[in-house]
């Protein structure tokens, strides 16, 4: 009998078994199917495996189609991001900077609008208890500005020299009345001092001739004498007078004396000045050419040129700018503002529009201070019994004064 081989039998194709423990193929069993990919362009159509139906080749039932089924299209799912990713994102979030009370305000708290003072809308504020709130008019903005425009915050420490070329036009109340101006806005207190070299009265006109008499009178004078035991704000107000917050130098009433005080003198009081007030103003008396003047231009960041309506008040004002202009000034002469004072109430003759039109083209401002009894007299000037016409001439020019520092 012919030997068979085990080659020579039709058999099933024989099925291959990976080695191992029953473990592991029991886990193999278990574990799920992995998933069904559509088969990209290109790609070759793997057949499913059939099972043999009877023991014919030909008869063989095929357990899945050939012909893979279109996959069942899934909604999209954002991927969930990792746990490191989360974290960093969240880092970067506490990072960055977030609005406060401190820095933005603004955020958290809703805008109030300005309360109106006087006027219609101030009594219809009033009226309704602050219900209804139109808001300031043009005129109180106006004033608002102009107060800002004083109490700026200035880095460092400055000074106006106030100048002219003729007494008795009002060069010594414009002293006055812009500093009590600039020591109501302002946060710091400013200091005036008297460099008048003809007995200036610049304290008389700040505190009253009685009251000024009854203190004791230290003048410039005094203040150089011991200005080198002076090193503190304590010790320099032994020698300043206080009209409110205005702190003055007075004047050396001496015309003997007053007369000596020399360029490097006044720069001595304006570098101990310097250390202690942010603002100056400086009483210059009549003319440029005393002992005194060119230590107070070398000083000075800005003037303030005193006329009058009279038209020789005016062509001295002007006389004054080419002056500065022809003997190393001319900056100063540019940014000069000219205050003209109606001291005496000048008839209806008088054009000042033709006189005003005369200076204006010659300096950065032209301020108009109206007649006013309570600076044509010659006394005491205090804002309180000013005119309102007065008081907002002496706000433009204190705000000008201030614009010439920033």
């Amino acid at each position: 009998m012919p030997t068979i081989m085990p080659d020579d039998v039709d058999s099933p194709p024989a099925r291959t078994v990976r080695s191992g423990s029953w473990a592991e193929a029991a886990a193999a069993a278990d574990a799920p199917a992995a998933p069904s990919r559509a088969p990209q362009d290109g790609e070759p159509v793997t057949s499913v495996p059939v099972h043999p139906a009877s023991s014919n080749p030909d008869a063989l039932t095929p357990a899945r189609s050939a012909v893979p089924a279109a996959p069942e299209i899934a909604p999209s799912v954002p991927a969930r991001p990792l746990r490191s990713s989360r974290s960093e994102s969240r880092a970067a979030a506490l990072a960055a900077p977030a609005p406060d009370f401190i820095s933005s305000p603004g955020l958290f708290v809703r805008e109030q609008k300005p309360r109106p003072v006087g006027g219609f809308r101030g009594a219809l504020f009033k009226m309704t208890g602050g219900g209804l709130n139109l808001g300031p008019g043009a005129r109180q903005r106006e004033e608002d500005e102009l107060a800002r425009r004083i109490s700026r915050q200035l880095q460092g420490s400055y000074n106006t020299a106030v100048l002219s070329l003729k007494g008795g036009i009002g060069k010594t109340s414009t002293t006055v009345g812009v500093g009590l101006t600039l020591a109501e806005y302002r946060g710091d207190p400013p200091c005036a001092i008297d460099a008048n070299p003809d007995s200036g009265d610049l304290v008389e006109r700040a505190l009253g001739e009685g009251i000024y008499q009854q203190q004791s009178p230290r003048t410039i004078t005094d203040l150089l004498k011991n200005i080198e035991s002076v090193d503190s704000l304590t010790a320099l107000a032994r020698y300043m007078h206080h009209a409110g917050r205005l702190h003055l130098i007075a004047g050396e009433q001496d015309p003997e004396v007053s007369d000596s005080l020399t360029a490097e003198e006044y720069l001595r009081i304006r570098k101990l000045i310097s250390g202690y007030y942010s603002v100056a103003l400086t009483d210059c008396g009549t003319g440029v050419t005393h002992n005194a003047m060119s230590g107070i231009l070398q000083s000075a960041d800005n003037l303030i040129i005193a006329a009058g309506y009279a038209v020789s008040g005016a062509k001295r004002a002007r006389s004054t700018l080419h002056w500065l202009a022809g003997h190393g000034y001319e900056e100063l002469a540019r940014n000069a503002v000219v205050v003209i004072t109606d001291k005496d109430e000048v008839s209806s003759r008088v054009d000042k529009d033709a006189i005003e039109d005369h200076l204006s083209g010659i300096c950065r401002q032209l301020i108009a201070v109206p007649h006013d009894r309570g600076v044509a007299d010659g006394d005491l000037v205090t804002l309180d019994v000013l005119r309102p016409e007065t008081r907002r001439a002496y706000k433009e020019i204190a705000a000008a004064i201030v614009d010439g520092y920033v």
